[in-house]
């Protein structure tokens, strides 16, 4: 690809013509003809390996300011936010190709997104699907690393996507994603924002920071689909200016569900919209489900399906990998998995569990190390409201001791007079639940989800699945 081709006036006129071979922000990736672009991260600032760059072959860096490369340098304002309208342009924007619906908030967005997908399929439109468990084209998984990928590898899939054939794209934006312009210039025809509550603090510093950085995405979006019943919801509608509809409980809500009645299977509720009101069915249970489903039928109605194209597939649609997954124990109790890892999340999850509980709920949780410390002794005061009985152990401990962790998450139980048990290794806490479950209980196993491995110091990861923990442990006890 020429160089005018890639960035317009930014060339000079001696160069216009100079062809390039690649673009990345990785000085390990440097190949002869790339353009490299400097980044400033955490640890390290790509502005460093620019003159080590050229002499490696690279024939431009772009950077932020003036690092003594002549004509070999091209000055930009925001090099991170460059990169991704960079990458945009070398895969000739595939962003602009097909319909984008993207998911942000705190919690809900792996289901909504799911849900999406699975309606736009039924309906005949090949989708693609971004996310925390996997990324898919139709009906190939593709694994993933981040839920949202990293700026060149989000614009070299959306390229495959529509040389596949996709006409819809539904995708999690996550904070980090938005913040590092990871999705470039990618232009949302609907936008959807379920909630914000505590997490990524570690990262974020403040909740403010946390919401603004969700809030980037309304400034690209056709219409907006915001949760009205929550109080950042609440916040954005007043403070963006693109179309906007709004979903929840709420009397006022242009999407409203009401009379959410749950049961082990399944979820109904009634969906209300323009005083036209419908019986909807989902075989996921929860109130925080029937909201999850409200948003994702108001983004399929501003798609253009009509309510009998959507109803009858979510019906049908059997729910996400790790989202109040039910495993199969052919015992007289219950074992549930979820990735609930921030407060309400736990909150939310329990809370629904409970209202078909027949004897007592036991949660089995950790919290995840070199992660927002705060929300440790949060997750325990969210457990306590709604469990019976605690088992508190690891998740993820990363470089962080797991009995630190632990202990922070402790000092969430002062006061409380909720028995709990410490076990300290996972395999064995869930042993140890499975153990002392009764006739009637319910045994919820939060964090970990859909997650098969588990991050031990040194970013190791070893396999680790809790329906073979489960099955393993079901033939102990």
């Amino acid at each position: 690809m020429k160089l005018y081709e890639l960035i317009g006036d930014k060339a000079a006129e001696q160069y216009r013509d100079t062809e390039i071979t690649f673009i990345t922000d990785d000085n390990r990736k440097i190949q002869k003809g790339c353009i490299f672009v400097c980044v400033k991260g955490e640890k390290f600032d790509g502005h460093n390996a620019a003159p080590k760059a050229i002499e490696d072959g690279a024939a431009f860096v772009v950077a932020d300011h003036d690092i003594g490369l002549g004509d070999k340098q091209i000055l930009v304002p925001d090099t991170r936010k460059y990169y991704g309208e960079l990458c945009a342009a070398w895969f000739d924007h595939p962003e602009r190709k097909m319909k984008i619906i993207g998911v942000t908030g705190t919690n809900g967005k792996t289901t909504i997104t799911n849900m999406i997908k699975h309606i736009l399929m039924q309906s005949g439109f090949k989708t693609g699907l971004i996310g925390t468990i996997r990324n898919e084209i139709g009906d190939e998984a593709i694994h993933t690393e981040n839920t949202t990928p990293m700026a060149f590898d989000y614009m070299q899939l959306l390229d495959r996507m529509y040389r596949e054939g996709c006409k819809y794209v539904v995708m999690e934006v996550s904070s980090f994603g938005l913040v590092q312009h990871r999705v470039g210039p990618t232009h949302f025809d609907v936008a959807v924002f379920t909630n914000l509550t505590q997490d990524h603090l570690d990262y974020h510093k403040t909740m403010e920071n946390y919401y603004q950085a969700k809030k980037m995405m309304f400034d690209s979006c056709d219409t907006a689909i915001i949760n009205t019943d929550d109080e950042y919801g609440k916040r954005l509608y007043t403070e963006i200016n693109c179309d906007k509809k709004s979903y929840g409980t709420n009397p006022l809500a242009i999407y409203r569900y009401t009379n959410a009645r749950m049961k082990p299977d399944g979820t109904t509720f009634m969906f209300s919209m323009g005083g036209t009101a419908h019986n909807a069915k989902i075989k996921m249970p929860g109130k925080f489900n029937a909201a999850n489903a409200s948003a994702a039928i108001a983004v399929l109605l501003k798609c253009g399906l009509n309510m009998v194209d959507i109803l009858i597939p979510l019906s049908q649609y059997s729910g996400v990998k790790g989202r109040c997954e039910v495993i199969p124990t052919g015992r007289d109790f219950a074992v549930i998995c979820d990735y609930a890892h921030t407060p309400d999340a736990l909150e939310n999850v329990l809370k629904s569990i409970k209202e078909y509980t027949e004897h007592e709920l036991i949660c089995l949780f950790g919290c995840g190390g070199n992660r927002d410390v705060k929300k440790r002794p949060l997750m325990a005061q969210a457990a306590a409201r709604y469990a019976d009985k605690l088992i508190i152990t690891s998740d993820n401990p990363r470089d962080e001791i797991p009995e630190n962790i632990i202990d922070d998450i402790l000092k969430g139980l002062e006061g409380s007079d909720i028995p709990f048990d410490v076990v300290v290794d996972r395999q064995k806490a869930i042993y140890h639940g499975l153990k002392i479950c009764q006739a009637g209980d319910v045994l919820l196993l939060a964090g970990k989800g859909h997650e098969d491995y588990q991050i031990l110091s040194g970013n190791k990861h070893i396999h680790f699945d809790e329906r073979e923990i489960v099955s393993e442990g079901l033939k102990l006890i």
